[in-house]
């Protein structure tokens, strides 16, 4: 009898013992809840977590030579200590582009833009000029991107660069982010009817700026989180349209305005250079187009720097 009693009070005590200690635990685990949704203790505050950066992405237009202007945007951006994380350039945006991923600043640009002489850039610029009939290869264009990017290719640039062009069978856009830097930038600048197509492994490229006068869907593609895309797209108003190639460039004009309609809307930031009375084939005023490029970025330096919270 004392043998089954003695059992009955271990029993009770196993039973009051895991009571007490349910419990003392249940006490303590809400203790814990409570100091940690006050930020007290060793539980820290997800407020505390810092947050990420946002991936800057710069969309340079094409307008040929109208796109001096996105030097001006350059130095307007970093001078404010603004620097995208990816750059993407159709047509005369390309270059630009291209010479920017490769490690050049703002004013280095400059300096190149000024201190161009006509060969380097002659089946660029002699299209324009009306002094050449029929169309070129755009070989100087290539040879000289290359030569200033030290014949790097486009991913070992020093920012991740991305060209657009377009294939000239299907007519979809393609974003070039590999391969010979130059030859892409030739590629986005053959404007039909003026250059030749450039292939590309078997395949004819052509003007990026048929399917995306501002690349900034591309931008987007890339990876950015914010779009700061520059347009420097002629009115069609205002286009020169007499002769063959001012009414082919006219014709650019008209397509580039609907396509920019909805790609522009993309965008966070759009800086548009006022550029009036200069024409898409006007090589001589490049120092003219720098400044407007320079004092339009400047006049939304404080919306950039809003969306960036600097």
């Amino acid at each position: 009898m004392n043998k089954n009693s003695d059992q009955d009070s271990d029993l009770n005590t196993i039973e009051n013992n895991y009571h007490l200690d349910y419990h003392n635990s249940r006490r303590d685990f809400l203790t814990l809840i409570s100091l940690g949704a006050l930020g007290i203790g060793g539980l820290t505050s997800c407020s505390s977590i810092p947050s990420k950066k946002p991936v800057i992405g710069l969309a340079l237009g094409g307008g040929a030579a109208r796109g001096f202007a996105h030097i001006g945007v350059i130095k307007a951006l970093e001078s404010q200590g603004i620097f995208p994380n990816l750059v993407v350039g159709t047509s005369a945006g390309s270059v630009i582009a291209a010479l920017y991923a490769a490690g050049y600043k703002g004013t280095e640009l400059q300096k190149i833009a000024l201190s161009l002489d006509e060969a380097a850039i002659t089946d660029w610029a002699l299209p324009f000029s009306g002094r050449f009939g029929g169309m070129i290869k755009g070989d100087a264009l290539q040879a000289m991107v290359n030569r200033l990017v030290k014949n790097q290719t486009i991913e070992n640039l020093a920012m991740p660069l991305g060209i657009v062009g377009t294939d000239l069978q299907t007519g979809n856009g393609v974003l070039f982010q590999r391969g010979d830097t130059g030859q892409a930038v030739r590629a986005s600048c053959s404007i039909p009817g003026v250059f030749q197509p450039t292939t590309i492994q078997g395949r004819e490229y052509v003007d990026g700026g048929l399917v995306s006068p501002v690349p900034v869907r591309y931008a987007k593609q890339m990876g950015a989180d914010i779009v700061i895309a520059v347009n420097i797209s002629t009115e069609p108003s205002s286009q020169d349209s007499s002769g063959s190639l001012g009414i082919l460039l006219h014709t650019t004009s008209i397509m580039s305005k609907s396509i920019n309609t909805f790609e522009l809307d993309l965008a966070h930031v759009v800086i548009q250079p006022e550029l009036k009375g200069m024409r898409g084939t006007d090589f001589k005023s490049r120092n003219a187009a720098i400044l407007a490029g320079e004092e339009s970025a400047m006049k939304q330096i404080l919306q950039i720097k809003s969306l960036l919270k600097i």
